[in-house]
């Protein structure tokens, strides 16, 4: 889900990031399901696994972060505009509270990526208990 974001209405904006961070969601099932713990340990290949996940999740941070600042950019665009037209027409308070709105969702978008920061932190620190012996990520990233 990249190209067809639909940044107009929030609602669909916000239910698109929540079907994104599945993964997050779902990373300590998936941590305790394929990575085995120590008595387990020779049965499957914890370092393949690990860095499928690594890779997964690198993937899905990007992706998210994409879209976020994709859509913050749109939004803020369209507020500059509004703006310009609100000074040619201050009577106009139609315009008005379309800025108004808009404005209050270009909020909500930015507030997102402080959440984005705080699902990533909680993922990598998940990723990296289970998955430190097992890998270790590329030091350029």
């Amino acid at each position: 889900p990249s190209g067809g974001v639909n940044c107009e209405e929030f609602a669909e904006f916000q239910e698109l990031l929540k079907v994104m961070r599945t993964i997050d969601d779902r990373i300590v099932h998936e941590l305790n399901t394929t990575v085995p713990t120590a008595s387990f340990a020779g049965k499957i290949d914890a370092s393949q696994t690990c860095k499928q996940l690594y890779e997964s999740l690198m993937a899905a941070h990007a992706s998210r972060d994409r879209v976020i600042k994709n859509c913050i950019a749109q939004t803020s665009a369209v507020v500059k505009n509004l703006r310009e037209e609100r000074e040619k027409n201050l009577d106009d308070l139609t315009l008005l509270k379309q800025l108004r709105k808009e404005q209050t969702k270009l909020k909500w978008m930015q507030s997102e990526l402080n959440v984005e920061e705080v699902v990533n932190d909680r993922s990598w620190k998940v990723f990296n208990e289970r998955c430190r012996i097992h890998f270790k990520p590329p030091k350029n990233e």
